[in-house]
Parts: C-alpha cells; structure tokens; sequence
C-alpha cells in the first residue's frame, strides 16, 4: 500500500502596514500558520467575522499568528480600525 503524501503545513504573512493589510486576499492551505507582523506604530487586531479567529491587540511591531483550522473564506477587520478589511481562504 502506498501512503498519499501530504504537503508539509507552510507559513505565510500578511503585513499591517498604513492601516491596511497585505496582501487583502489570501488563500492558504488547512493547517497552514498565518502570522500577521504589524509594522504600524498604534495596535491593530486581525478579527474574523465568523469568529474563526480574534487575535485581541497585537502591538506595534509584533506579531500574531494562528493556525488555519476552519475551512471557507474568512472575512477579517481591524476591532480597532473597521475599515481595515482584508479575507483569508482555507482550503
């Protein structure tokens, strides 16, 4: 029998940077780790609509980081800053 090799979980960025997220859509694999790096001055957080995920206050240069476990498309703001508007795809 031949076992189905499965991709290694990969880590991927997405920076907050002028109050905005980059890259704005993004899709990753399940399992997977996003890691937001905030490169702002002031604190943003990277929350999901669906409460897949809430990272509450992730400082100025700091980062954040989850394992994407929900498949779907994932809607997210900043609590702090609800313009900030950006999406993850789990697959």
């Amino acid at each position: 029998m031949v076992a189905c090799a499965r991709p290694r979980p990969t880590a991927h960025t997405i920076a907050i940077r002028d109050f905005k997220f980059a890259p704005v859509e993004m899709t990753v694999a399940r399992g997977d780790t996003i890691v937001w790096s905030n490169a702002d001055f002031v604190p943003h957080t990277t929350t999901a609509r669906d409460a897949a995920w809430d990272s509450k206050s992730i400082d100025g240069n700091a980062t954040w980081r989850t394992v994407a476990s929900a498949v779907g498309r994932h809607e997210y703001y900043c609590a702090f800053h609800p313009t900030m508007k950006a999406v993850v795809i789990v697959r």
